[in-house]
């Protein structure tokens, strides 16, 4: 022994992520921002509020990090934060606790900073800043917000609490951020936001999503592949219907925030659409664009919930021919009007979760079968699994493509209840 002291180099940030593709696309910016504020050995924990099992994963993910990494400084931030910074801030593990505007400035990143708990009034937001990212580590492909906060209040939802009022990215700003990602070699882009189909009614001309859509890629023609994250049903534009009748480059797949199939829980949910509407919107849909696949948000188990009322969303599956399912089971948020509502037994909402997810898998398999023999262009995420253009999962039958890649397969049964493509000729990644 020499007595000479063991230098621990200083451990990079980590951003441990939760939620939406909205929180994936900034915890990418949070890295950025904590490496131009000179923020070192720390982990950044973004949290999700729209469920409470989503709150108990981030408390436990933070518990876990304070163990792996003693020395660290631990911030956390995110919807969960900004709503209720106490909880997180009485956690002994937690050195500080900033809301979901602070994250997304380099001062609010700031090491140095003293203050421990900074959540400033999310409500006094006027505008969304845009972000210029150069890459999302190992993502195939890239998010781009263009839109933040909602100004809709559903009874079951305490985000827009989390987000603020709807606010907009301007058009010019969306495009460059487009043309960065093209640049550094992104094929597929996906829109996001909270309410993305409420875009533009706070920018001047208020362009409608199909409008910007249009224009996104009508300027940026390297682009691909572009996808949105998620539409509410009735506020799809008549820009946007043209733009899924007319634009190969917009991918057939349409994520719906459907919530349920039973007309009066959507009114007790406060939702602005029936049953009949979700059901005609893919009507509509698929003349349109024949082929295209859809997913949905489907909570199950919403305060005065009956059997009949959960037999309409069961029936709502095979309605819409819905493929891919976001299952929820209700989970009450303080402050919300339907905590106050009479509440289906626990035990009752996961049991029908259960089975809208055993129904989501029969439609997933129904739609796999259907897809089988048919030519496409995949994007590979990983080695040896990519997505089609219609989001249809794909395992690819050789691992020599980079994530990013996009490929022409044939989609052959695997044998097993999946899809395996077979290369036709590759394109250059």
């Amino acid at each position: 022994m020499t007595g000479r002291a063991l230098e621990t180099p200083i451990r990079e940030t980590k951003v441990i992520t939760f939620g939406c593709r909205l929180n994936a696309y900034e915890s990418a910016v949070m890295r950025d921002l904590a490496a131009r504020a000179g923020l070192e050995d720390a982990v950044i924990v973004n949290t999700c509020a729209v469920t409470a099992e989503a709150e108990r994963q981030a408390r436990q993910a933070i518990r876990k990090a304070r163990r792996a990494r003693p020395g660290a400084t631990i911030i956390v931030t995110g919807c969960a934060a900004q709503i209720a910074p106490e909880r997180f801030a009485a956690m002994p593990e937690v050195d500080r606790v900033i809301g979901n505007a602070e994250k997304m400035t380099a001062a609010g990143l700031n090491p140095d900073k003293a203050e421990r708990v900074a959540v400033g009034d999310i409500m006094a937001l006027e505008e969304t800043a845009s972000h210029l990212l150069h890459g999302f580590d190992d993502r195939a492909r890239a998010f781009l917000q263009v839109q933040q906060g909602c100004d809709h209040r559903c009874t079951f939802c305490i985000i827009p609490y989390g987000r603020g009022n709807s606010r907009s990215v301007p058009v010019g700003a969306v495009v460059e951020q487009a043309r960065a990602f093209t640049a550094s070699g992104y094929r597929e882009i996906v829109l996001t936001g909270v309410d993305l189909t409420s875009y533009g009614g706070d920018l001047p001309g208020q362009p409608s999503l199909g409008q910007l859509v249009r224009r996104l890629l009508a300027l940026v023609p390297e682009l691909e592949r572009l996808r949105l994250s998620s539409v509410d049903p009735v506020e799809i534009d008549d820009t946007l219907w043209r733009l899924i009748a007319e634009e190969a480059r917009l991918m057939p797949h349409l994520h719906l925030s459907a919530q349920a199939g039973d007309d009066l829980v959507l009114k007790r949910m406060k939702r602005r659409h029936s049953r009949a509407d979700l059901v005609s919107v893919c009507a509509r849909a698929r003349r349109l664009r024949p082929g295209i696949a859809f997913g949905a948000d489907l909570i199950a188990g919403f305060p005065t919930e009956t059997d009949a009322m959960f037999a309409n969303t069961m029936a709502l599956v095979e309605d819409c021919d819905l493929t891919f399912l976001h299952v929820f089971p209700y989970s009450p948020r303080e402050g919300t009007p339907a905590a106050r509502m009479p509440q289906v037994p626990p035990g009752a909402a996961r049991a029908r979760a259960a089975d809208l997810r055993q129904a989501g898998e029969a439609a997933l398999g129904r739609h796999l079968a259907r897809r089988s023999g048919s030519i496409d262009r995949v994007l590979v995420e990983q080695p040896g699994h990519a997505r089609a253009e219609d989001y249809t999962p794909v395992r690819l039958d050789t691992e020599g493509l980079a994530p990013g890649a996009v490929v022409e397969v044939r989609l052959d049964s695997d044998g097993i209840g999946g899809l395996i493509g077979r290369p036709i000729a590759r394109q250059a990644a």
